[in-house]
Parts: structure tokens; C-alpha cells; sequence
């Protein structure tokens, strides 16, 4: 350290930092730290900070990032799960009346904030990050940008095409409410210690009519059913969801409703889930629900 601050950009350092306070990385939290400055700039730059916004960072690591956003003079929440690094984050930011530090899974955290962001981002491990979106989705947290780096196997599904082999339920859901967009490839050399992959920087902002907040949680039970195997129908995958969904429903009669909602959007009955875009999924749905409940307020 010099002059009290990390070198973010000195592996070296980092390794030397961590070994005096008896810590080490932890794969499974992706720990992987971006000790490229220039990279860091660009995702601070893709997100768009201004003074006085609230942005929350998920899993700020030692705070490479947090560094840039506070020197911007946003209002920054840091959610870190590691305890031992909560510890050293609260250290060196020490005195900072701009920036708090929220311990613990994200995921069992964010709620609790009494304040919504304006901006989120994050460098997001591969085994959570759908779970931490679609979290934030479902729940109404979308401000107007979010930016998240990934592995490039999960930024492929966000930003999959109807038909392609990475086109999911997560992308037919994340696309009902946001537009999501790749923009750029970060390479392993960026971090330390450098992961076995490429990782991709990814931009989300709201759409104008997204899905609305109270339809989301059973528009995602739809498509999840609707993906749950490649190679079966509409028809076939969604036989057990509508068993709930449509629970009054004989099995023949919901075939018949399907058949018809299907139709009403121009497709057949044997038309596979990978086959519909997110605009269609979506309008399957409504179409479904408006012909069940014909007498109940319609979805918008």
C-alpha cells in the first residue's frame, strides 16, 4: 500500500495485501480481481455515474471498483459476502461518509434497504448471477442501467436469438423486461488471480412496457416450464405447469385452450418454446390467461 491506498493495479500488491491480513481468494465467490484500470474506467463509463446517485455494487472484492465510483461521488451500498474482505473494505474506506457495507449474501440482503438504486453493477460468480437477476427482475429492482460482468456462457444466454442453442427461459424472461446488450469481452489477463474463462461486460436497461411487476413471478413459472426440455412440444412441456396454473382444467380442455391460444398468435400445437421469441412467449401467456378468465380484468 502507498499512501494508505491499495494498488488495484499491482497484482503483487494484492497478493501481498491479502497475505498480511491472513486472507486468500475463494473460488467459489468468483473472486477474481480486475487489475486492469482501464477496464474498470469502461465499465464505470458503460454505467453511466454521476454525483449523487445511488448505486449498488455487488461483490466489490477489495474495492478496485468501489474506488472509482466513490471518486465520482455517488452514494455507494457495497454488498461483499466474504466476511474477511467486509472487514478490510471497512478499513481502507474508513471515513467515508459515502459508502456503506452490507455483509452477507446479496441475495438475502438487498431487501432490506430502505432506498432504491439508480445504477447496479458487479462482477457476477457464474453459479449466482441468473439467480441474483432474476431476483432483482421479479422483485421491481430494475433502475434505469444496470452493467455486470459475467462469464461469456451466461452474457451468451442473456443476449441469445429465438432458435440458437443459448436462447433460455432466463432469456425469453430477462427480455420481457429489459433489452439486454453485450459490450465488450474482458480477457482473463485482466484479473488476478485469471480465471479459465473470457468474461463479458453486459448493459440492462428497462424497456418502456416492460412485463408488469405483479405478472412477472408466473410469466417466469411459464417459460420456465415452457424450457424445460428442448425437445418437447409447448404442447408436452407445460403438462405439468398447468396443472397448477389451470387447475379446474381437465387435461384435454387445457390442450384445447393451448391449441387455440397458439393459434391466435400464428403458431401450430407442436411449436417448441426455442421456437417463440419473448414477444411471442409473452403473448402466448396473456392470450392463455384472457381465454381461461374471460370475465377478469385482462393483463395489460
Amino acid at each position: 500500500m502507498e499512501n494508505g491506498v491499495l494498488n488495484y493495479d499491482s497484482p503483487a500488491a494484492i497478493r501481498a495485501f491479502l497475505e498480511r491480513n491472513g486472507l486468500a481468494t475463494n473460488r467459489r465467490f468468483g473472486q477474481n480481481f480486475l487489475v486492469d484500470r482501464q477496464v474498470r474506467e469502461r465499465i464505470i463509463e458503460a454505467l453511466g455515474v454521476e454525483a449523487g446517485m445511488r448505486v449498488w455494487e455487488i461483490g466489490p472484492g477489495l474495492g478496485a471498483m468501489t474506488e472509482l465510483i466513490l471518486e465520482r461521488g455517488a452514494i455507494l451500498t457495497a454488498f461483499e459476502i466474504d466476511y474477511g474482505f467486509v472487514r478490510l473494505l471497512k478499513e481502507l474506506f474508513a471515513g467515508r461518509d459515502n459508502v456503506s457495507i452490507v455483509q452477507g449474501d446479496m441475495l438475502k440482503t438487498w431487501r432490506a434497504q430502505a432506498v432504491r438504486p439508480e445504477r447496479i453493477f458487479g462482477n457476477l460468480p457464474y453459479n449466482a448471477a441468473f439467480d441474483i437477476i432474476a431476483d432483482l427482475i421479479v422483485r421491481g429492482c430494475v433502475p434505469p442501467r444496470m452493467v455486470f460482468t459475467l462469464q461469456r456462457e451466461a452474457a451468451s444466454r442473456m443476449t441469445a436469438r429465438p432458435g440458437s442453442k443459448d436462447y433460455s427461459a432466463f432469456t425469453a424472461f430477462c427480455a420481457s423486461v429489459c433489452d439486454a446488450r453485450i459490450l465488450f469481452d474482458v480477457g482473463s489477463s485482466a484479473f488476478w488471480p485469471q480465471p479459465r474463462v473470457t468474461s463479458t461486460v453486459v448493459q440492462l436497461v428497462p424497456k418502456g412496457e416492460p412485463v408488469p411487476l405483479d405478472q412477472r413471478r408466473q410469466f417466469f413459472d411459464f417459460v420456465r416450464a415452457a424450457f424445460s426440455s428442448r425437445r418437447k412440444t409447448m404442447r408436452n412441456a407445460l403438462h405439468l405447469w398447468a396443472r397448477t396454473a389451470f387447475a379446474s382444467l381437465k387435461e384435454d380442455e387445457f390442450e384445447d385452450l393451448l391449441q387455440e391460444s397458439l393459434k391466435h398468435i400464428g403458431f401450430g400445437a407442436d411449436v417448441r418454446a426455442e421456437e417463440l421469441g419473448p414477444e411471442e412467449l409473452l403473448a402466448l401467456y396473456r392470450t392463455l390467461m384472457r381465454a381461461w378468465r374471460p370475465d377478469e380484468p385482462c393483463p395489460p
